[in-house]
């Protein structure tokens, strides 16, 4: 049979390409193929062959010379050819391949009776470890942890935290709006806050009500203390005879645990948020302390002053009435506050926008070990 391609063969390749050419290259690129001892040198056959300038590239382009008749016969001889090319290529590969991982298996052993590394890789990052610190401080006072999407709808978001339609945080150059409604023709946004939260706990388990809601929300800001997206912590209760002082007793109860101090004070500030009614803002006293602000004393004595931390109020009646239940046999109160701006006075740091910038250093510096768990009665900080 092979003697009968070959007089075919030359018979019509009047291409300076003889049968005897055609089958001993063949045998030579096959050959080189098989004793080629590394992955360079297949590469290096497999372009002398197949690549742009190869010769069996070069055959292949002669095809359309051959007269139409004969042009199926030359066609199929050549690339049978080339996928034989390609064949032997891609087991010699494999095989290459196979030993070079069998060779570095064998060289890269593992002393199973070497000690730990003295300085284990990896910490926690202090936003994670404030959220544990707080859900540690609000559990002991009663409080569940209750999560929402962070893709919400303008009405969660917005509509039934009574804030009408020309309210500015509805504006697009604050809030981040998808392109597509929902199903219900509601507009799609990634929320500015984790007050949706306070709805959906109130229309999914009713009243009495005591939750904290962490989490993630957006807003179209950044400077040195802001960032597009950062972390909030909202706290809602709801159940009958709340009023104002239940309120001032939780905040104060909770930032003493927090900053793990007796004596914090704090000042009430009337304020307004559409959610709350009355609304009051929370400053707490500090002083300077090395170029470091520290929470703590009262901010009229000399060398101190006040700083706002929280934002909260009583919960507006439209509010509870969104969240389906009745405004006159139930009330509530509700705070909010920044959960990186509390680890920034907490741990000294200086610059919000560190806390998104993935640096090892920065990371190894402020960063906590796995095993500081916060407890309230081990200690709610761990030392950095």
């Amino acid at each position: 049979m092979e003697d009968v391609e070959l007089r075919k063969l030359d018979e019509i390749l009047d291409l300076g390409v003889t049968s005897e050419q055609y089958h001993s290259t063949r045998r030579k690129i096959l050959q080189a193929i098989e004793e080629a001892g590394t992955l360079v040198d297949l590469e290096r056959e497999r372009i002398a062959s197949l690549g742009k300038a190869g010769v069996v590239s070069q055959w292949l382009k002669l095809i359309g010379t051959v007269p139409p008749e004969n042009r199926p016969f030359v066609s199929s001889r050549f690339n049978r050819l080339k996928d034989e090319i390609t064949s032997a290529l891609a087991a010699r590969r494999a095989m290459l391949e196979a030993a070079a991982l069998d060779a570095r298996l064998a060289a890269e052993t593992i002393d199973l009776s070497l000690p730990a590394p003295e300085a284990p890789k990896g910490s926690v990052h202090p936003i994670s470890q404030v959220m544990d610190e707080l859900a540690e401080i609000f559990a002991d006072m009663g409080f569940a942890v209750a999560t929402g999407p962070e893709i919400e709808d303008d009405w969660h978001n917005f509509t039934a935290l009574n804030m009408p339609e020309s309210h500015p945080a509805r504006a697009m150059h604050d809030t981040f709006y998808f392109p597509d409604r929902n199903g219900g023709g509601r507009e799609m946004l990634l929320r500015t806050h984790t007050s949706p939260v306070q709805i959906r706990s109130m229309l999914a388990q009713g009243a009495p009500l005591r939750v904290i809601a962490p989490g993630r929300v957006y807003r179209s800001d950044s400077d040195a203390t802001h960032t597009p997206m950062f972390h909030q912590i909202e706290g809602l209760v709801i159940d009958k005879g709340i009023h104002l002082g239940h309120l001032k007793w939780t905040l104060e109860t909770f930032l003493k645990a927090f900053f793990e101090r007796d004596d914090i004070v704090l000042r009430l500030r009337p304020s307004y948020f559409p959610f709350t009614e009355p609304s009051v803002e929370v400053d707490v006293g500090y002083a300077n302390e090395g170029g470091r602000r520290v929470v703590g004393g009262s901010g009229d004595a000399p060398g101190h002053a006040w700083m706002e931390v929280l934002g909260s109020g009583m919960v507006n009646r439209r509010v509870i009435e969104a969240g389906g239940l009745d405004p006159d046999a139930w009330q509530g109160f509700a705070f909010g506050t920044g959960v990186d701006r509390l680890a920034m006075l907490k741990y000294g740091m200086d610059d919000l926008r560190a806390f998104f910038d993935g640096d090892v250093r920065w990371l190894s510096h402020y960063g906590f070990s796995a095993l500081d768990v916060p407890t309230l009665s081990g200690g709610v900080g761990m030392p950095v």
